[in-house]
């Protein structure tokens, strides 16, 4: 049984912030603890936050000056919004840039690497508190042909981001040929359910999951689908 449990308590993250540090004891003092073999799911704004990673907007030019300098290729327009790709490879709503929960005229970007974002805390718990837990960094994206939007995973550790069940067979017995579960996406998901949009929790922890999924893969290298074989780009 898997089970999720948001952890409050986190004050204003800083640029220079000891994140690992600040988390850790936010855990500790919450009714669930870390424990090994959890996951833990750490949005992106803390991240960005912690790594110095908020711009100024200028108030004339606003924020797509930015989105341009954070894209590689900007593949729509309508109105305000672009939806672009990142230099990390994502295809989402202007560059990922985001202008809530920071001070006013202030955009916070994406972190230059958030697999190593999320290695930097996995091996600080570790290396402090001998916890071996994976860690993932989750972020808000909008989906194709689908309303409404979902938090996803855009760096990752310890986790094996996709499950290959290609091979296996289904509850009939047929054998499975084409069936990946991106189930660093389906943690984040759900880890958002418990911290919300508006409720000022930042982290969470998901415990119970399989042991399987744990690994050494990375977002960048497992999860985001290679050019060539992407149909829409």
């Amino acid at each position: 049984m898997i089970n999720i449990f948001p952890v409050s308590g986190l004050p204003q993250i800083n640029p220079g912030d000891d994140l690992p540090e600040m988390i850790f004891e936010c855990c500790d003092e919450s009714d669930a603890g870390l424990v090994n073999g959890d996951v833990l799911v750490v949005t992106q704004k803390i991240i960005s936050k912690a790594e110095g990673r908020l711009v100024q907007i200028d108030p004339e030019k606003g924020h797509k000056p930015l989105v341009e300098e954070e894209s590689v290729r900007i593949l729509r327009r309508r109105g305000d919004l672009i939806i672009s790709e990142t230099k990390h490879g994502f295809v989402c709503a202007n560059a990922g840039i985001d202008l809530s929960n920071v001070e006013a005229g202030q955009a916070a970007l994406l972190p230059v690497d958030s697999d190593k974002s999320a290695r930097r805390i996995r091996d600080a718990l570790s290396h402090r508190y001998e916890l071996n837990v994976a860690v993932i960094i989750s972020d808000t994206f909008g989906r194709p042909w689908r309303r409404g939007v979902t938090d996803v995973a855009i760096g990752s550790a310890g986790l094996s981001p996709v499950v290959d069940l290609r091979g296996t067979t289904d509850a009939l017995g047929r054998e499975l040929q084409v069936t990946e579960v991106a189930v660093a996406d389906e943690l984040a998901a759900a880890a958002e359910l418990v911290m919300g949009k508006s409720a000022g929790v930042p982290v969470a922890i998901v415990r119970g999951v399989n042991p399987e999924w744990f690994g050494d893969g990375t977002v960048q290298e497992d999860l985001l689908r290679k050019p060539n074989e992407d149909l829409f780009r």
